[in-house]
């Protein structure tokens, strides 16, 4: 007779039922299988770290974007070393400045760090002047020069202004972009997908034919030709709700189709058969016991859905189809880098590269850590 296996309880669970008292929430449950996902709460701190980022790019940033410089300087370095090469507890930078010596092939002269004036840096310093959140007249930055002399710690670009100010303040656009599409995508898609698979028979046939012409067209031409129609002296407004009206309505048919294909599920369920036999209305039957049901994979969606569309802003903005200055995005300031030349003599204007691909990986990260918490299956 074979030997009964001995089964041996969970003592992460144990432990959570004895604190909890044998009753968890679904929003716990989620959470603590969420916590130990080590790129999902990666990704969690990082997006939240952008989000404080953007919302406060004034004061984070060292400059104001629109500040001028000397024109392509390379990145400033910091040192904790005097001209001496002594070590000092003060961090600084040296400024590039134009030496006595000349290039002995374009006899131009030689530009190296300005040793004898270094820009000893700090946190909460002085700057330019800016409105907190809008509201608050104040000149604190996060970090900066102490004396209120300019830093370049990315460089600057061909008309002098500051990369990595003009980066953060960027930020604040290109992620207002991706937010205000997925939030768009998400409340069409879902209401569309969760009316198609309730009601089904002729409503889904005619509603499915709708969408599947919407998936059917090329977006990439159809977001030139779209974008292209409005005049170049458009207020900066106006083009912008253009572009997010356009990215939204040929992003949401993929999400109503995900949302439909959950519901077709649902609404086979006992539970929901049971509310349709003792009477229950339709509202009620979509709103108490199928949209929770599908909210998990839609925040799931979205959370993965938010670096699809800045990527695509990126690039419709390198294409200048996108945001117009004097607003600043990752994607418009790319626009730079159009040449192999200039990026071959002047490589740090790339950096804006550096903070899509943090802002991908942080969502993509945060997408799949829920989806493994939502479904562990």
């Amino acid at each position: 007779m074979a030997a009964v296996e001995e089964i041996r309880p969970d003592p992460v669970a144990a432990e959570t039922i004895t604190r909890t008292g044998g009753n968890e929430s679904y929003s716990a449950l989620v959470w603590r299988r969420f916590r130990r996902s080590l790129t999902g709460m990666i990704g969690l701190v990082l997006v939240v770290l952008l989000m404080i980022t953007a919302l406060f790019a004034e004061f984070f940033s060292p400059m104001s974007p629109m500040a001028t410089d000397a024109s392509f300087s390379p990145p400033q370095t910091i040192s904790f070393r005097d001209k001496d090469g002594r070590l000092s507890i003060f961090p600084r930078v040296y400024a590039n400045a134009e030496t006595e010596e000349l290039d002995p092939v374009t006899f131009q002269p030689i530009v190296g760090p300005d040793y004898d004036n270094p820009r000893y840096l700090g946190f909460f310093v002085r700057g330019s002047e800016y409105r907190l959140l809008g509201l608050v007249p104040t000149n604190r930055h996060f970090f900066g020069s102490i004396d209120g002399e300019p830093v370049h710690f990315l460089g600057t670009d061909k008309f002098g202004r500051d990369v990595l100010s003009r980066a953060i303040h960027g930020s604040r656009v290109s992620l207002a972009i991706a937010l205000s599409v997925v939030l768009i995508v998400t409340v069409v898609g879902t209401t569309v997908g969760l009316a198609s698979g309730y009601f089904g028979g002729v409503a889904d046939a005619w509603i499915q034919r709708f969408v599947e012409i919407v998936l059917a067209f090329p977006q990439l031409p159809l977001y030139l030709a779209l974008t292209s129609l409005i005049p170049v002296t458009a207020p900066t407004h106006v083009f912008l709700t253009f572009v997010v009206v356009v990215m939204s309505a040929l992003g949401w048919a993929q999400m109503s189709r995900e949302v439909r294909g959950k519901t077709l599920a649902l609404a086979r369920i006992d539970y929901v058969r049971a509310a349709m036999a003792i009477g229950a209305t339709d509202r009620r039957i979509i709103f108490q016991h199928i949209l929770p049901n599908v909210m998990s994979h839609v925040i799931v969606a979205v959370t993965l859905n938010i670096p699809s569309v800045v990527l695509l802003e990126s690039f419709l903005g390198f294409l200048g189809f996108a945001v117009k200055p004097p607003l600043i995005s990752w994607g418009l300031m790319l626009q730079d880098t159009a040449t192999y030349s200039v990026i071959g003599s002047y490589p740090w204007i790339l950096a804006p590269v550096g903070f899509v691909l943090v802002t991908v990986f942080a969502f993509n990260a945060l997408g799949d850590g829920l989806r493994d918490a939502v479904d562990p299956y």
